[in-house]
């Protein structure tokens, strides 16, 4: 009784199951058989009008409810002991409790309350034996709010095995942008206001769909122009010359000498990267006592620098006056440009820190396929892979998944960025430039109107 007062859809069919045999036995099989009809008809009726809704509301906890009776509460006590997870005293046998489970059409979310002395890493090292117990593809575990409270993510069906298609926005969320798909089927959420993003990934493993994923849902600050693009393709502009209109700065290498014969190829990186230097200083004079976070507006916009390479400003740079000009304005940009409406999301392939000194300055890190296993731990931090970020088993058909960890989280995000295709990318900027140019020309017919 106590569990069907728990579980609202359990108490919902108790309560019509009970009112069907009521009705049958006080009105006879016709009466109840039409009542059952119309409850059916109604069920039917929501999924057709509301496939979501209902799937969310009926699908998903009856599937729940299915997957705490016949799974997990029927297999926990000899799970918990083969995984070591037990414990005994007294003579007796405790076991964590299960709390509850939320089931989706690939992922189960299985809440437990740990035992004394028990923590989530316990849980984490654990991880592959409940997976073979419960007959899951793979099982990754996550804190909650309590922390006596830990969340089991066992994954039946993965979902990151499909492409997954750009989303097109009519808004901009820059605390949230959907860049991508979760491992459990919801969309992933990107927030780049006030943060830096760092992106490893071995070559063919999807860094293209990470930048331009986040371009595509920046396209309505690109036309209100409340964000604008500074961006350094060192491989020659070969990678994101495609955007080039909607970038405010295009910087990819000039093949020019200067007087004294030396090459300034590197010279338009430093440049553009002093120049946001300047720019966060003018705002950090402005904002100065008004406010800790600068809020981007239309002509006071934030300002998102794309490096596509970094390695090529920070390792490959011949020059060393200009590597130490790009040091430093890294540096302070990556130190203090967030406050002050300064974001940059830059790609690599090798994380190491004497490739990448400035590596622990992005507190947003995403790890795509690697080649070895040492890379997850410098990209995504310690204990990591013990917590399921195994990146460097990701499949090479796979582009575009990954591990995203943001600082103060515990635990990694499994996810599959969004796959933009050079037509999509095509689409993107006719969409935006005939826009903005719509939206410009409204603003200076309404600036003409107020002069008058």
């Amino acid at each position: 009784m106590i569990t069907i007062a728990r579980t609202p859809l359990l108490l919902a069919a108790t309560v019509v199951i009970i009112g069907l045999a009521v009705l049958w036995s006080r009105f006879g099989l016709l009466p109840s058989s039409l009542a059952s009809l119309l409850i059916i008809g109604a069920l039917v009726g929501w999924w057709l009008r509301s496939p979501a809704t209902f799937t969310r509301t009926v699908g998903d906890r009856a599937r729940s409810l299915g997957r705490w009776l016949w799974t997990y509460r029927r297999y926990w006590q000899p799970a918990m002991v083969t995984a070591n997870l037990a414990q005994h005293r007294d003579g007796s046998e405790q076991l964590p409790e299960l709390l509850g489970v939320a089931s989706t059409r690939s992922v189960d979310r299985v809440r437990v309350r740990l035992l004394p002395g028990q923590t989530l890493d316990d849980w984490a090292e654990m991880a592959h034996r409940l997976a073979q117990t419960f007959a899951i593809d793979s099982c990754r575990v996550h804190s909650t709010t309590d922390v006596q409270v830990i969340e089991i993510w066992a994954l039946r069906r993965d979902p990151l095995t499909d492409t997954v298609a750009p989303v097109e926005t009519a808004g901009m969320d820059l605390g949230g942008l959907e860049v991508g798909r979760a491992e459990d089927g919801e969309p992933f959420r990107l927030g780049l206001l006030g943060h830096h993003v760092l992106v490893v990934g071995a070559t063919g493993s999807g860094k293209g769909s990470v930048i331009w994923s986040t371009l595509t849902q920046l396209a309505p600050g690109l036309v209100d122009d409340s964000v604008r693009l500074w961006v350094i393709d060192p491989k020659g502009g070969m990678e994101l010359a495609p955007g080039q209109a909607l970038f405010d700065r295009f910087a990819h290498g000039a093949s020019t000498i200067d007087a004294d014969g030396v090459g300034l190829w590197e010279e338009s990186f430093a440049e553009l990267l002093e120049d946001a230097v300047a720019v966060m200083r003018d705002r950090q004079d402005r904002l100065r006592g008004r406010t800790r976070l600068h809020r981007p507006t239309p002509g006071d916009p934030l300002l998102v620098i794309i490096i596509d390479e970094l390695a090529s400003l920070t390792a490959y740079v011949s020059d060393r006056g200009v590597r130490k000009r790009i040091d430093a304005a890294l540096s302070l940009l990556l130190s203090q440009g967030r406050a002050a409406g300064v974001s940059m999301v830059a790609a690599v392939q090798d994380p190491r820190k004497d490739t990448i000194p400035v590596r622990d300055l992005f507190p947003t890190r995403i790890c795509l396929r690697v080649t070895e296993p040492e890379h997850v731990t410098l990209t995504l931090g310690a204990g990591m892979r013990a917590k399921g970020a195994h990146a460097e088993r990701i499949r090479h058909d796979l582009p575009g998944v990954g591990f995203v960890q943001v600082d103060g989280l515990p635990e990694p995000t499994r996810v599959r960025f969004a796959h933009i295709t050079d037509d999509d990318i095509s689409h993107l900027v006719t969409k935006i430039t005939n826009r903005a140019s719509a939206a410009g020309g409204q603003r200076l017919q309404a600036i003409e109107s107020a002069a008058a």
